[in-house]
Formats: structure tokens, sequence, C-alpha cells
């Protein structure tokens, strides 16, 4: 009886219904909003990470499905007016295992760097502080090659305690050294363990230079053995030919044994890492030096484009031409063994050399634990599809991109590399005036890390010293490297990768 009731009442309330919607407004059409575009920077900060960054699988701001949607993707990337804090968002556990991807707003400023390109004095120095009370002292460590510090007679181990007749301070030594392209520099003697200001001044103007990393490289004998020995303190291309010509130096003198010096070398070209393998150990182009591995959309891309031995890098026999350098053959020594001094400054581009000759050579590592760099980066620009730079802007960056092992795929050296002797060219807990003042030029064979080496090449156990418990220790305030863009930083050519962009 109700559904009878139901079914005969119906076609009367659709029809109330019909009329009474006559009667009410016709309502406004929905408008989709129109989200904006974003601004050309922020597409290409997230496009490049998107495409190139190691750990993108591990971001959820690269990897939400939902911005496969542009305007989804344009209301998130509308979200940062500040393209450094977009940057920063996308990176993998910034600051804590992503330490080193960078961005800046002027592609020169990557450039200058790679090339070791700066405004400079031309010394590397660190600083201790000497008192409670906030004074400190600084000692060079090195000087580059024809830099007004060279010209004005600073050498290694040179004491300073002040700045334009200012004692440097923990509150004014980032102005009075780091802000400035001209000072007066006040050095220090030490007598009886005590520090005071000198007599001797020297005013520098800082100019535009190009470090060379070739610090030193001496031939002298030793234990009845022609030794090699090379200071190397940045993987910088521009330096490969040079760098070759010293190891025709070192073939052409039939050397026994090669020392290598990389207690400054932050890192820097992964090619001239190969380069310089190639010249230690041999040309043996079937034989793999490093193994990369990048992220895995970048990863399928060169295994599809180039096949699997593209994640190889083999050893070489000849420096490739670029704009600075002809095609030039490798002159390797064709060594077994190798003494590779290190510290905590010894980095990236360093460690894949140590890394990368160990499954071939012996090689002794003398120092202490180096810094633990074992991925790569590489340069992306704004690039369209030809390949050609966005001429709008100047922004760019420098995303880790890959990471490195050996030939047998030893596991990252996060902690770094663990030296085969321990030799420390000062304190652990600081360094004393005794230390201060023994600060020895490289290449003197008293100086504490390079007869360390020595020692073991004849044959003499190594025994680290200690210092008399007595002695003040003056703790590292700073140095140089803080003040020095991407100093720890290894980097790859970013040309094979060129045509992802228009995949």
């Amino acid at each position: 009886m109700k559904k009878t009731l139901y079914k005969s009442f119906l076609p009367y309330l659709m029809i109330a219904v019909a009329l009474i919607s006559g009667c009410v407004k016709e309502e406004e059409p929905i408008i989709p909003e129109v989200i904006p575009e974003a601004t050309e920077v922020n597409s290409f900060i997230w496009n490049g990470l998107s495409d190139y960054y190691l750990w993108n699988s591990q971001v959820a701001g690269l990897t939400n499905s939902k911005y496969a949607n542009k305007d989804s993707l344009n209301a998130f990337l509308n979200t940062y007016t500040d393209p450094q804090e977009l940057f920063t968002s996308l990176l993998y556990k910034y600051e804590e295992v992503d330490k080193w991807s960078f961005l800046v707003d002027d592609s020169k400023e990557i450039d200058d760097w790679i090339s070791g390109t700066s405004k400079t004095m031309g010394y590397d120095l660190r600083l201790v502080r000497l008192d409670n009370a906030g004074n400190l002292l600084g000692y060079v460590r090195y000087v580059f090659k024809n830099s007004p510090a060279e010209k004005a007679g600073l050498k290694r181990g040179d004491l300073f305690m002040k700045v334009n007749d200012l004692q440097l301070t923990i509150n004014n030594y980032e102005t009075l050294l780091f802000a400035t392209d001209n000072y007066k520099l006040g050095f220090a003697s030490i007598t009886n363990d005590v520090i005071a200001p000198s007599d001797r001044t020297v005013t520098m103007t800082a100019i535009e230079m190009q470090e060379n990393p070739i610090n030193k490289d001496t031939i002298f004998v030793f234990d009845n053995q022609k030794i090699g020995y090379l200071v190397y303190n940045g993987f910088n291309s521009d330096f490969d030919i040079q760098l070759n010509d010293v190891f025709k130096k070192f073939k052409d003198a039939n050397i026994d044994r090669l020392i290598l010096d990389l207690r400054y070398n932050g890192g820097g070209s992964v090619q001239s890492s190969i380069y310089l393998a190639s010249m230690i150990y041999g040309t043996d182009v079937t034989k793999v030096f490093a193994k990369a591995k990048y992220n895995s959309g970048l990863q399928s891309y060169m295994v599809s484009e180039y096949g699997l031995a593209s994640l190889n890098d083999n050893f070489t026999t000849y420096i490739d031409k670029t704009d600075k350098n002809p095609v030039t053959t490798i002159n390797t020594l064709n060594l077994n063994k190798i003494h590779i001094i290190v510290s905590d400054n010894t980095a990236s581009a360093s460690e894949m050399l140590i890394n990368g000759l160990r499954p071939y050579m012996n090689v002794t590592v003398v120092g202490i634990n180096t810094n633990g760099k074992y991925t790569g980066s590489m340069t992306v620009r704004d690039w369209n599809e030809r390949g050609t730079v966005n001429p709008n802007h100047k922004w760019a960056m420098q995303p880790i991109v890959v990471r490195f092992t050996n030939s047998r795929e030893d596991p990252d050296f996060i902690d770094g590399l663990t030296p085969s002797i321990v030799a420390r060219e000062f304190s652990e807990d600081g360094i004393t005036t005794d230390e201060l003042t023994n600060i020895l030029p490289f290449g003197d064979r008293n100086e504490k890390l390079l007869s360390a080496a020595l020692a073991d090449i004849a044959g003499i156990p190594v025994i680290a010293k200690t210092v008399k418990s007595a002695q003040i220790r003056f703790r590292k305030v700073a140095d140089s490297r803080d003040f020095k863009p991407f100093a720890n930083e290894m980097y790859i050519n970013p040309e094979k990768f060129r045509k992802l962009k228009s995949e």
C-alpha cells in the first residue's frame, strides 16, 4: 500500500520541485582557479633536482605524484619567494646527509670555483685561540705561487697576531682578514714558550688570481732510493698538462718511489683524479678506476643511452682536448706502491684517488682519517631542449648527483679513509708552542708527515709522538677553508647528461 501511494504521489512531487526551481535565480557557473606560472628560477630548481639529484627519490617535494599536474606543481612552487629556501627544502636531510649541494644566483661563482680563481692575498692560514680573553694567533700553512703573499715574502710556518696594528680576536678576525682587499699583517715570534708580536710587518693587496694546485715537486735521494715528492692541493683541470709535465720529470729521472702530499687537497675535478691515477699506476684502459651510481632515472638513462660501461671510469692513456689543453699522452710511472700523505682536509677527489688505486697497488696512507666525501656534484644551469642556457637569469646549482666506489665496490667511506700509518702534523687536542715553532717547509725531510713516510720507506717503525703534557695547547678557531666556498667538492662534466633535458 505504501509503495502504491509513493508511486502515485511521485509525479506531483516532481512537478512541484520543478515549479519551485523555476522561481530560484540561476547560479553563476564555477570558474576553475587560475594558478599562476611559477617563476623561471623556481621551475629550474625543481626540474633540475628532479632530473639529476642523487637522493631525489627520498625527498617528498620531488616525489609527490600530484606534482605531475602542472597546476599543483605551480601552486607548490609559488609558496616560495626565496629560491634558496626552495632549494634547501628539496635537499635530502640538509646538513646531516647532504652537506654539499649548493645554489648560487650568479653562475660565474661556480665557474670561478672550478677554475680555482678568486680575489686573494694568496696564502692558506689557520687561526688558534691564545687565551680566554679571545686573542688569536695565526700561522701560514702554505703560500700560492706568484701571489701577493709570495711576493711579500710569506712562508709556510710564519706566525702573525695583528692586522692593521690591531690584535686579532675572536670578534674581529672575520672583518680584518676576510672582508678587506688590503691590509698590513703584523708577525709574531716565540721565545721560551712566550708568544709576542715581532717588528716584522708586510702590506698586501688582494688580486684576482688562479691558484696553481701544484705547490711543490722535487726529487731527492733517501735510503739509496730516488724519491719523487709532490704537494698537490686541488684537482684543477686547467693544470692537468702541467701535472703531466711533473710526471714526465719523475719518469725521466727514473724515480723509485713516489710520495704524494694531499694533506690540504679538498678535491675538484673527477676527470683530473682519473688522469692522476693513470700517471701513477698505468694506462690500461680495460681496468676500472671508479664506478658511478646515479639516481634510478639517471642511471637508467645512462645505461639505455650508452650501455653499462658508461657507469665505469677507467684508467686512460691521454688527457682529453679542452679549450685550454690539447690532446696529450699521459706520462705514467707504472708504480706498484705509493705513499700518500693526508689529513682531515683531504676530501672528495683525493679520497677517490686513494680508493681507486687500492685494488691495484700498495697504497700506504700517512696521516689521520680523511674527510669522508664520497659523492660528486655537477653544475646544472637552466638549459632548454637545445642545450642553450636561459638568458633571463644567472642562477645555477651544484647538486650532488653521483656517488663513487672503486672497482671492488668497497663500502662508502662516510667516516673518511683510515690511514695505514697514524701521524699528526699537530697534537690531536690542539697545537703547542713547540709545534708552532717547527712548522717546516714542504719537502724538508724532518717535516712530521714527510718524515713518517720516509721512515716507513726505510723500514723504520713509525710511532706517533706525544708532546709534553705541561705544554699549553692552542685550539683551532678557523682556517681559510671555512671562508672558501665549496672547499671539499668534487665535480663531473655535465655534457653527457645534456640530452636528458629533451627526453
